[in-house]
C-alpha cells in the first residue's frame, strides 16, 4: 500500500448513523472524553496510592485500593466505545488525557494513608462532577 491511501485511510472519517447533528456530535464527544480523562487520572492517582501505601492499614488499604482500581479501570471501555458509537473520536495518548483530565496529578514522594484516601475521594467527587 502507498504512503498516499495510508494517509487517505488516516483522515477518514467514522461513518457512524446516529440521529445527531454534527454539533451535538463534538459537544457529547468532548464531555465524554472529558470524563474519560479524568477516569483515567483518578485510575492513576489509585494505582499510584495502592503502590505506596504503608503503615499499621497496610494491607486492608492496598487491597481496597487495588479492588478500585479494577473498577475504575473496567468503566473506561464503556466510556470510549460510547464516543466512537456516536460517531466521534477518543483519546490517543497519555499526553491527550493530561490535556483534558481536571484531576490533580500527586507526585509526592510520601503521603499518610488517610491523607490519600482523603486525595481520592476528592478526586472522586471531581470526576463525577
Amino acid at each position: 500500500m502507498n504512503r498516499e491511501a495510508v494517509t487517505t485511510r488516516r483522515k477518514a472519517s467514522l461513518k457512524t448513523p446516529t440521529g445527531l447533528g454534527e454539533g451535538a456530535t463534538k459537544d457529547i464527544s468532548g464531555a465524554l472524553n472529558a470524563l474519560l480523562a479524568d477516569v483515567f487520572a483518578l485510575y492513576m492517582k489509585t494505582k499510584n496510592f495502592h503502590w505506596h501505601m504503608s503503615g499499621p492499614h497496610f494491607r486492608d488499604y492496598h487491597l481496597l485500593l487495588d479492588e478500585q482500581a479494577d473498577q475504575i479501570y473496567a468503566i473506561t471501555d464503556t466510556i470510549a466505545e460510547r464516543v466512537r458509537k456516536l460517531g466521534g473520536t477518543t483519546l490517543r495518548s497519555i499526553k491527550h488525557v493530561s490535556a483534558l483530565q481536571c484531576i490533580d496529578d500527586n507526585d509526592a514522594d510520601y503521603m499518610t494513608p488517610l491523607d490519600m484516601l482523603a486525595e481520592l475521594r476528592e478526586a472522586t467527587v471531581t470526576a463525577t462532577e
